[in-house]
C-alpha cells in the first residue's frame, strides 16, 4: 500500500503519516523507485498510534509501547503496566499545575477587574 493510500484508509494525512515515519511509529519499506510500501497492518498501526496520541502519550513513549500491543485492539503486555503508570502520574501532576495556575490567573483577573471598575 503506498502513502495516499494508507491516508485515505486511515483518514491520517499524508504529512501526518511521514512524521509517524520520522518518529519511528511507521516503518515502511521502500521501493525500487524510492517510494514507501506499507503493509497489510499499517492501518492497524496507524490507529494505534492515534488511540494512544489521544490518550495523551508522547510519541517517545509510543515509540516504545507500540511493539508490545498484540491482537485487535490495544491489549498490553504487563511488563508495560508500570510503565504506563508513570506516564499517568506525571499526567496527575500536569493536571494539577495547570489547575493551580488557571486558578491563579484567574483570581488575578477578577482581581483586576475590580480594581479597574
Amino acid at each position: 500500500m503506498r502513502i495516499g493510500e494508507l491516508s485515505r484508509a486511515t483518514g491520517v494525512s499524508v504529512r501526518l503519516l511521514r512524521y509517524y515515519e520520522e518518529q519511528g511509529l511507521l516503518a515502511p519499506r521502500r521501493t525500487e523507485g524510492g517510494h514507501r510500501a506499507y503493509g497489510p497492518d499499517a492501518a492497524e498501526t496507524v490507529g494505534r498510534v492515534r488511540a494512544l496520541l489521544a490518550a495523551g502519550l508522547p510519541t517517545r513513549v509510543i515509540r516504545d509501547v507500540l511493539p508490545c500491543l498484540h491482537g485487535e485492539g490495544q491489549a498490553l503486555e504487563p511488563c508495560l503496566f508500570d510503565h504506563l503508570r508513570g506516564q499517568l502520574a506525571e499526567m496527575d501532576v500536569r493536571i494539577d499545575d495547570l489547575t493551580r495556575a488557571r486558578a491563579a490567573l484567574g483570581a488575578l483577573l477578577a482581581s483586576s477587574e475590580r480594581a479597574a471598575a
